[in-house]
């Protein structure tokens, strides 16, 4: 029995989809464009699955080789004539949850880690970029020890921001003192 919501039938399901799918910056995978969908109660799975395959289907949205869905211009043509289908209240809450999936995939793009084991020692990718793409820094470092590796990764991806601001310290530490430099210091004194 489908629980109470504002979506009412699979063509409703079918519109949310693609309000959703628009919103996106990135194709995601099956599981986020389900977790966004559910956004209503009444929305179900098996409804859900359907519905998004029929868009495929229809060639409303691409399922790529890996699995990831994303809208294609028929889907937007199509469901912005739609929009106003949907329940006010199902559209900002899927915004909402459509801009905090946005911001972790701008956050995956920013923060970015790899893992490779070579000749007995694991090297280790670190990249931090900014919105555009643009590293920041990256560096990349052998260590002896898996444990050792998937340590470095976790920190780095923690806060990458502190580690960076770390780095620029080390490497100019007149900076940290507010721009003022030894010699400085000892001409105020």
């Amino acid at each position: 029995m489908p629980q109470v919501g504002f979506i009412r039938n699979k063509q409703e399901i079918k519109f949310l989809i693609l309000y959703i799918a628009e919103r996106l910056i990135a194709p995601v995978p099956f599981e986020v464009m389900q977790e966004l969908t559910m956004c209503d109660p009444a929305v179900e799975f098996f409804d859900f699955s359907e519905c998004l395959n029929s868009l495929v289907e229809t060639e409303h949205l691409t399922r790529s080789t890996d699995e990831l869905y994303a809208i294609t211009e028929k889907g937007v043509q199509n469901g912005r004539a739609c929009v106003k289908e949907l329940p006010y209240s199902v559209r900002l809450t899927a915004d909402r949850l459509t801009e905090e999936q946005n911001q972790k995939i701008k956050r995956a793009r920013q923060v970015q880690s790899s893992i490779t084991p070579y000749k007995g020692v694991y090297d280790v990718s670190l990249s931090f970029n900014d919105d555009d793409g643009r590293p920041l820094w990256h560096m990349d470092l052998s260590v002896p020890l898996e444990e050792q590796a998937k340590d470095l990764v976790k920190r780095f991806q923690q806060d990458p921001e502190g580690l960076y601001f770390q780095l620029i310290g080390v490497l100019f530490p007149d900076m940290a003192n507010g721009g003022k430099t030894d010699q400085t210091d000892k001409h105020e004194k």
